[in-house]
């Protein structure tokens, strides 16, 4: 008798886990540079209604800087 194991039981190995994190990674990267560029492509009175000065996109987008209401 030979005993195995299912692949539903089996935890993912650090290998997965790696490569997982680095796409994750990857696509956060692209999300933050895609909201970036949309932000720089406003105007500067749109920019102050929102609270935000041009030279800030950047901290904002990386949550450094919170918005007032």
């Amino acid at each position: 008798m030979s005993a195995t194991l299912s692949t539903a039981t089996k935890r993912p190995g650090a290998f997965s886990r790696l490569l997982n994190a680095c796409c994750d990674g990857v696509a956060v990267y692209f999300a933050r540079r895609a909201a970036i560029a949309t932000l720089r492509e406003l105007d500067d009175r749109t920019l102050r209604d929102i609270g935000l000065a041009r030279s800030q996109i950047e901290a904002a987008v990386g949550g450094c800087i919170a918005l007032s209401d």
